[in-house]
């Protein structure tokens, strides 16, 4: 048996409410919070956290078990430089686990988790993203940081399946929605409309597809999940494809905002924490076509006892964040330094 083995999100402290973003600009950013990287935090240090909360339930036997670890991220703290060596060492895996980064868009992240999921190794997969945009934008208010940690392989007594993989579709067009060119601090998007017309067919074409590869039927899912940067698109594909089936998952837009690369991973993570055994679930991501993995959680899920529940880290987090602040911390604006005295001649030495 084949699927998941651990399982984590981590979601940064601390909170941007959006009402702040509307006091400051005077333009409605809504209700509710978005997740914010602290200034001493990046994609890495975040991929991190979240790949030691994943192992933390598998005890010593956890930096023994990945063959590999992959990071994938649209915001890396490196290029020409794999980030992924960084969370090896962190995380102290065996020397001989390779570590490779699958960067630069959002469904880089499923792909790996994909691979994995058909491959033969033990991979550690982890996903990571800070998300933001020009000041008062919409990536700026409904954008999120976070990150996720899955490990993927067959299962054994120190570390049973906790999720089986039961089978998956994807289907791939091109068509120009969103882009961000390198250098550049944001995305750009076509018109909503033009973006919803081709993911719409293409996210239902993909779940019947992945339905008739794992040999299930709408009712027999408990949850469906629809990630992606496109909100137009993942509201009505939601909408569409969850009919018949058990509802739609938690997608923490109110409380942490899109994750980016790291929104499938940390929905999923999320909705296993609360999956009762033998309970199916649809992981559907659209991000330049459409991707569905089908998961079924196992008996060993009933016992398991995360690190850190996702749910308990959005319950935690601080929201008192100054907009001021979150701009400084992401580059946005550059404010005045702490002003402290200068050293005495005789100090120096």
């Amino acid at each position: 048996m084949r699927g998941i083995l651990g399982f984590a999100g981590y979601v940064p402290h601390h909170r941007l409410d959006r009402a702040a973003i509307t006091a400051a600009s005077g333009t409605n950013a809504g209700k509710g919070t978005r997740a914010v990287a602290s200034y001493d935090e990046d994609t890495t240090t975040m991929a991190v956290e979240a790949g030691r909360l994943a192992l933390r339930p598998l005890g010593e036997a956890g930096r023994s078990l990945p063959d590999a670890v992959w990071f994938s991220s649209t915001a890396p703290a490196y290029v020409d430089k794999t980030n992924a060596t960084v969370v090896h060492a962190a995380l102290r895996l065996d020397h001989e686990a390779a570590a490779f980064d699958a960067n630069g868009s959002v469904r880089s992240a499923l792909g790996a988790l994909r691979s994995a999921l058909r491959g033969n190794d033990t991979v550690l997969l982890t996903a990571s993203d800070v998300r933001t945009g020009l000041p008062t934008s919409v990536d700026e208010r409904e954008g999120g940081d976070a990150a996720a940690a899955l490990l993927v392989g067959e299962g054994r007594d120190a570390a049973p399946v906790l999720a089986e993989y039961l089978g998956g579709a994807s289907v791939t067009d091109e068509f120009l929605d969103r882009w961000r060119t390198p250098g550049d601090v944001r995305s750009k998007q076509w018109e909503e409309r033009f973006g919803e017309m081709q993911y719409v067919p293409l996210g239902q074409e993909a779940f019947k597809l992945a339905l008739a590869d794992a040999g299930v039927e709408p009712d027999g899912i408990g949850q469906v999940i629809v990630a992606g940067t496109h909100a137009r698109a993942v509201r009505m594909v939601g909408a569409k494809v969850s009919a018949g089936t058990g509802g739609l998952a938690e997608d923490l837009a109110a409380t942490v905002g899109n994750a980016g690369a790291a929104q499938p991973g940390l929905l999923l993570a999320h909705a296993l924490e609360r999956a009762s055994v033998g309970e199916v679930i649809a992981l559907v991501v659209l991000a330049d076509g459409a991707d569905v993995l089908l998961f079924r959680a196992t008996e060993a899920l009933g016992p398991h006892q995360p690190a850190r529940l996702v749910g308990a880290q959005v319950t935690a987090g601080r929201d008192d964040l100054r907009y001021l602040q979150f701009l400084s911390w992401n580059g946005m604006v550059t404010i005045e330094p702490p002003r402290r005295p200068e050293p005495a001649r005789g100090d120096l030495n």
